[in-house]
C-alpha cells in the first residue's frame, strides 16, 4: 500500500479547515462534514434540464463535486483487477469566482489498483485558477498533475465516449481506454438524487456502458486487461443531513446486461436512507424506493482499527433479484485525508456479475 501527497497538501487542509471540514468536526456532521450547512452555495432542486458537454464540466456555485470512475478488469490469465481514478472539487468559500491565487477552489484526486492481494493507492492535491488541475468540456479533458481523462477523436458528448485515463503512484500505474455506445444515465429521478428525507440532493449522472482496455503495472510488472468500467458525476452543496455519517454505494454490472446502483446513507437516528437505480440494458433507468431495497450486512473485515461490512446480501423482491457480494480484496482501504474502503466486488445468486462497493464515514 502507498501514498504520494504533492506539495498543496497545505494549501487543501487549510480550505477544509475554511468549510469546517477538519476531522474533529467530520463525525458531528457526516463523513468529510458533507452535512453541515450550505449557505451562500447553490442550491440543488428538482427539475434540471442537464446540457452536454457544458455538465461534463465544473459547476463551481455548489461546495462539491466530483468525477468518478471505476472498473472491473482481467489480465490474459483471468485474474481480476479493480481500477479508481477519481478528481474532486471543492469550493472553500461561497461567492463570486475568483481567478488566479485567489480562487477559492480545490482539487484532489484518488487513483488506485487493486487485485487479491494488494491494494495500492494515491492521493494529490491541486489549487484551482492556475492551471495545475480542471476540468475542460472542448475537447473534453480532466486532469490533476499528470493524471488525467482526456477525451478522444469523435468523442460523443451523450456518451462521453471515446476516452483515456491515466495515473501513477510510487508503485503502480495505469494506462486505460473506455468507449461506450450507449448514452448517460441519469440517477435518481431525472437526474435529481435524494439522499435525505429532509431535503438533502445531489445532480447525478453515470456511464455504467463503458469497455476498458490497456495496461496496469504494479512493482515494475505490466500487464494487459480488458473488462467493464462505471463513471459517476455528481454535485451538490449539501449531500448529507445532518445526522447522516456516511455510505455504503454499489454499482453492479449484471451479467444480464442491468447494470444496479445502490446506496445506504447511515443515520444516527432513525433508519436509514436507501436508494436506486434499475438500468436496463438499453439505458432506461428505473428509481427504486427505499422501501424496494433490501440491504444487509453478512460479514465484517477489520482493517485500519475499523470493522468494516465488506460482504453483503442485496434483495430487491420486485426484480426478483436475491444475491451475495464479496470483496476481491476485503483490506482495499483508501488511506486518504478523508480515508474509506474502495474496491471491487463480485456476487453470486439470482444473478451473477462484478461491480464496486464504496463505503465512507466508519
Amino acid at each position: 500500500m502507498s501514498a504520494s501527497v504533492r506539495l498543496s497538501r497545505r494549501s487543501f487542509v487549510s480550505g477544509l479547515a475554511v468549510l469546517g471540514l477538519g476531522p474533529r468536526r467530520s463525525l458531528a456532521q457526516g463523513f468529510a462534514g458533507l452535512g453541515n450547512d450550505a449557505s451562500g452555495f447553490a442550491a440543488v432542486v428538482p427539475g434540471r434540464r442537464f446540457s452536454f458537454p457544458a455538465d461534463h464540466g465544473p459547476h463551481p456555485d455548489y461546495r462539491i463535486e466530483w468525477w468518478y470512475l471505476t472498473a472491473n478488469l482481467k489480465d490474459e490469465g483471468g485474474n481480476a483487477y479493480g481500477v479508481q481514478w477519481t478528481l474532486f472539487r471543492q469550493a472553500m468559500q461561497p461567492g463570486p469566482q475568483r481567478e488566479g491565487w485567489a480562487s477559492q477552489q480545490i482539487w484532489m484526486g484518488h487513483a488506485a489498483i487493486t487485485c487479491a492481494d494488494t491494494h495500492r493507492y494515491s492521493e494529490t492535491f491541486a489549487r484551482g485558477g492556475i492551471g495545475q488541475a480542471g476540468v475542460e468540456t472542448d475537447p473534453f479533458h480532466a486532469w490533476i498533475d499528470s493524471w488525467e481523462m482526456r477525451g478522444l477523436d469523435g468523442m460523443s458528448a451523450t456518451d462521453i465516449a471515446p476516452l483515456q485515463v491515466k495515473a501513477s503512484g510510487v508503485d503502480f500505474s495505469y494506462a486505460l481506454k473506455l468507449d461506450a455506445s450507449k448514452p448517460l444515465v441519469l440517477e435518481g429521478d431525472g437526474g435529481y438524487s435524494r439522499k435525505s428525507a429532509e431535503g438533502q440532493a445531489s445532480y447525478y449522472y453515470s456511464q455504467p456502458f463503458f469497455t476498458m482496455v490497456g495496461g496496469v503495472t504494479i512493482d515494475g510488472k505490466s500487464v494487459n486487461v480488458t473488462g467493464q468500467a462505471w463513471m459517476d458525476r455528481e454535485w451538490s452543496s449539501q449531500p448529507l443531513a445532518a445526522d447522516q455519517t456516511g455510505w455504503d454505494w454499489f454499482s453492479l454490472h449484471l451479467g444480464t446486461g442491468e447494470k444496479l446502483m445502490l446506496f445506504r446513507l447511515r443515520q444516527t437516528q432513525g433508519k436509514h436512507y436507501l436508494s436506486g437505480n434499475w438500468i436496463e440494458p438499453g439505458g432506461r433507468a428505473t428509481e427504486l424506493p427505499s422501501s424496494a431495497i433490501e440491504m444487509t450486512p453478512m460479514a465484517t473485515t477489520e482493517v485500519a482499527d475499523r470493522k468494516l461490512p465488506t460482504s453483503w446480501r442485496i434483495v430487491i423482491p420486485d426484480r426478483h433479484l436475491e444475491i451475495d457480494i464479496v470483496p476481491l480484496n476485503p483490506r482495499s482501504w483508501m488511506g486518504t485525508s478523508f480515508p474509506y474502503w474502495e474496491g471491487p466486488i463480485s456476487f453470486t445468486g439470482s444473478h451473477k456479475g462484478v461491480g464496486y462497493l464504496e463505503m465512507t464515514g466508519y
